[in-house]
């Protein structure tokens, strides 16, 4: 009974307890739970009403340039490469022009592009004799120049080409500052887009008999710390002994003469993405594209260009000077790039390279007295004065003076008449490709015996620009047929002439229009490249803004063909030989509107163009 009345008092008196707890102070809060499962999206809500219509936006106005001649400055030298390379630096309103059998650089005020003048000449070769204690007797010719913000970097050859050469380093108000060892024959010289790193071609050329031939090499030159005090640390020779045991990838072409891989590669030319991270180095004779990283300065791959097909629509040409005139037409030849200058644009993250198809032969030889001499000497054939010990080009009519036999498939593609003057025959082929057999006497002499057989027949160079993609190596564009077709339609019966004389037609069994300068600029939001034809002259002006749909845009070419003696009257006959162009863009120009140099390297003429932005 007590138990029961205790138990009783217990269930009374709970309501009150739990009553008392919600009157006192709260506890702290207990750690907060999982979040539950996400619940069902709730139905979507009506439209809200239509928001007020923007500002219409102005057309696009198309426009298109023209390029109209400003003036020149004249050496008065012919066929002396007084005027070979040329760069330009805002700052000083100077063209730094190459004169390259004088071992100097001319400065040029280029303030008043339509009257420039020589202001003074840098002596390369004794500026680089007096830094490096050498005499300046052991420099040759300065080969190239490049200008990047207030300094100037020179590529002088040695000497003896063979011998390692320099890059010598100024202010652009012509203030010497250091100078570098380069490695053979420093052919070109650039500076990376930012500046901090010049880059030198080393073409590495045989000597005359071919008994020395130095490997071909690139120098990199840390410069990001400025020029003035540079040392051996700052500089990278990168050669290529690496691929003497293969790696090259596609036709990649190598003289049997050559000792190696690497004595055979002849870096030619130096062209460096936007991003400064990668340099494209033209091998010409090897008709291959090397590719440099900047960052750890190695060689990372060498790839073939392989060849053009000259009996494709489009792509057709003039084989011979003595066809009576303008003969373009097909013909079942293979054109082999070989480029000699080069340009690199990006459009749409992809680098496109932009190349100047010239071709290039092998051609080494010394001076002798007569044929006896020139045995003597070791040379296979003496000509007037010249023994020679190694020549890769041969006319197709030739091939068979000593033997050497074509396939009766080339035979019957090309027609039993094939090997005459007005047909193939004049042409000019490289006598190393498209041969079968053992051919033992390529590796001596460069010439075809008995033992050779061909069943196809390269040409020098493209006659032609082409762009490249870097991403798959392949040709998104070229311009095909177009130099010749262009240039026989505005020139008639000057088609084709040389650079050192007004006779048409004189060079279709060689190389065409020889396409050699190279260089892009943006004008206007669009994307332009300029190609200076180093034989028949003038600039051909493409806009290649989409690299797989250029337009042709413009030829100008500034020289009197109706001078006979171009030498004589060469005051007169304006320009011939461009071999290298600069693009300054309108911001950094004197005249306000973009601005193109061209280097005229045979009639000894640095000449200044102004562009003019013309709606459409």
């Amino acid at each position: 009974m007590f138990l029961k009345k205790n138990l009783l008092l217990a269930v009374i008196a709970m309501p009150l307890l739990l009553s008392g707890c919600w009157g006192g102070d709260d506890g702290d809060n207990g750690a907060t739970g999982a979040a539950g499962p996400a619940g069902p999206i709730g139905p979507e809500g009506p439209a809200g009403p239509p928001g007020t219509d923007g500002t219409d936006g102005e057309d696009a106005t198309p426009s298109t340039i023209a390029l109209s001649f400003l003036g020149r400055y004249e050496t008065g030298q012919f066929g002396e490469s007084a005027a070979e390379i040329v760069d330009y630096d805002p700052a000083t309103e100077s063209a730094f022009v190459v004169n390259a059998q004088s071992g100097s650089v001319d400065v040029l005020d280029a303030s008043s592009p339509s009257t420039p003048t020589l202001v003074t000449s840098l002596d390369v070769a004794a500026d680089v004799a007096a830094a490096l204690s050498l005499s300046a007797s052991d420099l040759g010719a300065a080969n190239s120049v490049s200008v990047s913000g207030n300094t100037l970097a020179v590529a002088i050859e040695a000497d003896i080409k063979q011998e390692n050469g320099y890059i010598a380093f100024y202010q652009t108000d012509g203030t010497f500052l250091s100078a570098v060892e380069a490695g053979a024959l420093p052919d070109m010289v650039t500076f990376s887009p930012d500046g901090n790193t010049v880059i030198a071609a080393n073409e590495g050329e045989p000597n005359g008999d071919y008994s020395v031939d130095p490997e071909g090499s690139v120098t990199v030159v840390d410069v990001s710390g400025g020029a003035g005090a540079l040392t051996a640390a700052n500089v990278t020779q990168v050669g290529f002994t690496a691929f003497n045991g293969g790696g090259l990838t596609g036709p990649v072409r190598i003289s049997a003469k050559s000792a190696s891989v690497a004595a055979d590669l002849e870096p030619e030319y130096v062209a460096v993405s936007a991003d400064s991270t990668t340099a494209y180095i033209m091998l010409q004779e090897n008709n291959a594209v090397a590719t440099l990283d900047l960052a750890t300065k190695t060689i990372t791959g060498i790839r073939g260009l392989g060849f053009k097909d000259y009996s494709i629509p489009g792509n057709e040409m003039d084989p011979s000077n003595e066809d009576g005139g303008v003969n373009i037409r097909s013909v079942p030849v293979f054109g082999v790039y070989m480029p000699d200058s080069a340009d690199t644009y990006t459009f749409n993250g992809i680098t496109y390279i932009v190349t100047a198809n010239e071709g290039d032969g092998r051609e080494y030889l010394t001076d002798a007295e007569d044929a006896e001499d020139c045995a003597e000497q070791g040379g296979f054939d003496f000509d007037d004065g010249d023994c020679f010990h190694y020549l890769d080009e041969i006319r197709i009519k030739d091939i068979t003076d000593d033997g050497a036999t074509f396939d009766k498939d080339l035979v019957a593609l090309a027609g039993d008449d094939f090997q005459d003057d007005e047909k193939l025959g004049r042409l000019k082929v490289i006598a190393n490709l498209g041969v079968s057999g053992t051919c033992a006497s390529l590796a001596t002499t460069g010439q075809p015996g008995a033992d050779c057989t061909y069943g196809a027949l390269y040409a020098y160079g493209g006659r032609s620009f082409t762009i490249w993609n870097t991403q798959s190596g392949q040709p998104v564009f070229d311009s095909g047929n177009a130099f010749e077709v262009i240039t026989a339609n505005r020139l008639g019966s000057s088609f084709n002439a040389s650079n050192d004389d007004n006779e048409g037609d004189d060079r279709s069994d060689d190389k065409g229009p020889e396409p050699e300068a190279m260089e892009i600029g943006q004008i206007n939001g669009r994307t332009y490249a300029f190609i200076g034809l180093e034989r028949v002259g003038g600039i051909m002006v493409y806009d290649i803004t989409n690299p797989e749909a250029p337009a042709f845009v413009q030829y100008i070419n500034m020289r009197d063909f109706t001078i006979e003696d171009v030498e004589e009257d060469l005051a007169l006959v304006g320009d011939l030989g461009p071999e290298s162009i600069k693009f300054v863009a309108a911001d950094d120009s004197p005249t306000g509107n973009p601005m193109l140099l061209l280097g005229n390297e045979v009639s000894g003429t640095t000449s200044f163009f102004n562009f003019e932005v013309i709606a459409l």
